[in-house]
C-alpha cells in the first residue's frame, strides 16, 4: 500500500497538469481562470503569469461570447451543463489574434456538492479542420 500525503499529492498533480500534452484551463464560479497549464500557454500563446485572473473572454472570439456567457452562467447554477464530457468543435483566440480551431471537453468542478468552477481540455485541430474543409472543397 502506496501512502501519498496531501502536499505530495498536490505537487504530484500539479506536475500532471504542467506535463499533460492537452491545455487545461480551470475557471472559478465569475468565469476568472484560476489554473492555466504549460500546454494552455503553448496553444493560446499566453503565460500563466498573463492568463492568471483574467476572465475567460481572453481566449473566446467576441461573436461567440454571448452564448458562451449563457451556457456557462447556466452551468454554475444548475450545477450541470449540455456539453459535459462530450468533445466539441469550437473557435478561439491566440494572443496574436489569430482564430484556432479547438476541440474542448468541459467538466462543472465541485466541492461538498457545491460548484466551484469548470475545467477546460483543449487541443488544437486547427490544421485537420483547415485540410478536412479544403478537401470537401477540391474539385
Amino acid at each position: 500500500m502506496v501512502v501519498v500525503f496531501m502536499n505530495e499529492q498536490s505537487q504530484l498533480t500539479e506536475r500532471i497538469l504542467d506535463q499533460a500534452a492537452d491545455a487545461v484551463i480551470y475557471a472559478n464560479r465569475s468565469g476568472e481562470i484560476v489554473r492555466w497549464n504549460r500546454a494552455a500557454a503553448a496553444l493560446f500563446g499566453y503565460s500563466a503569469e498573463e492568463a492568471s485572473g483574467q476572465g475567460l473572454d481572453l481566449i473566446i472570439p467576441e461573436h461567440l461570447r454571448a452564448s458562451h456567457w449563457r451556457g456557462f452562467n447556466a452551468a454554475m447554477t444548475n450545477g450541470a451543463m449540455k456539453l459535459q464530457g462530450r468533445p466539441t468543435l469550437t473557435r478561439a483566440l491566440h494572443k496574436s489574434g489569430r482564430k484556432l480551431y479547438v476541440e474542448m471537453t468541459f467538466a462543472i468542478v465541485k466541492g461538498d456538492g457545491e460548484v466551484l468552477g469548470s475545467v477546460a481540455v483543449a487541443r488544437d485541430v486547427t490544421e485537420r479542420v483547415e485540410r478536412e474543409r479544403a478537401a470537401a472543397h477540391a474539385p
